[in-house]
């Protein structure tokens, strides 16, 4: 395996890097949009169950804003509870973009990296297919062996680079699709929150 991938000349090195960082941001992806760290479940109906109790005061408040993302936004509305109902929803709103940027964190590196790994194979097959001719033209047709070498390199870092970009590629759709899912459900409970403190909803 060692041999093949020393085979790939130069430029297997940054498609390895770029394996690297991909498996490492899906890994961190993957622990940190658990729906049940994002969205915990009942959250917003222990949030009512506080308000009416009048238990939400700053100690809470800063327990709740820290305990998840919808938490977060939930704090933004509460903190603005005794405004209008539109006051409520332009400060979730503008929480809730701060909470987008953190769940999209690493998507552009790994969207990036499922775009330049074919071309850095590409870079790969290229360098390759000029070593092969560079030693056509210095020994001719005549040594195979000399030949294979450049030939390694091109289909190798070929391979590798598609190797890399599509798993990429996959789990940065995938990830989106999750992003989406979690900012709809965020979006919803917070809603809801208001719509209850404002008693246009029953709890």
């Amino acid at each position: 395996m060692l041999e093949i991938i020393l085979s790939g000349g130069l430029i297997i090195w940054p498609i390895i890097l770029c394996s690297v960082i991909a498996m490492a941001i899906i890994g961190e992806r993957f622990w940190s949009l658990q729906s049940q760290k994002v969205v915990p479940k009942g959250l917003v109906a222990q949030v009512w169950k506080w308000a009416k109790e009048g238990k939400l005061d700053k100690q809470r408040l800063a327990r709740l804003r820290n305990h998840s993302p919808l938490g977060l936004i939930l704090v933004a509305g509460l903190v603005n509870r005794y405004h209008d109902r539109d006051m409520m929803k332009d400060a979730i709103q503008e929480a809730s973009n701060r909470v987008i940027h953190d769940l999209e964190k690493y998507l552009n590196t790994l969207g990036t990296i499922a775009e330049i790994a074919p071309l850095l194979g590409l870079l790969g097959t290229v360098m390759g297919m000029i070593r092969m001719f560079a030693a056509i033209g210095e020994v001719g047709l005549g040594n195979p062996m000399v030949l294979s070498s450049g030939l390694s390199e091109a289909l190798v870092t070929t391979a590798a680079g598609l190797t890399v970009a599509i798993p990429a590629f996959i789990f940065h759709r995938y990830f989106r699709g999750v992003v989406d899912e979690l900012i709809l459900s965020m979006e919803q409970e917070a809603l809801k929150m208001v719509d209850v403190l404002h008693g246009e909803r029953e709890q």
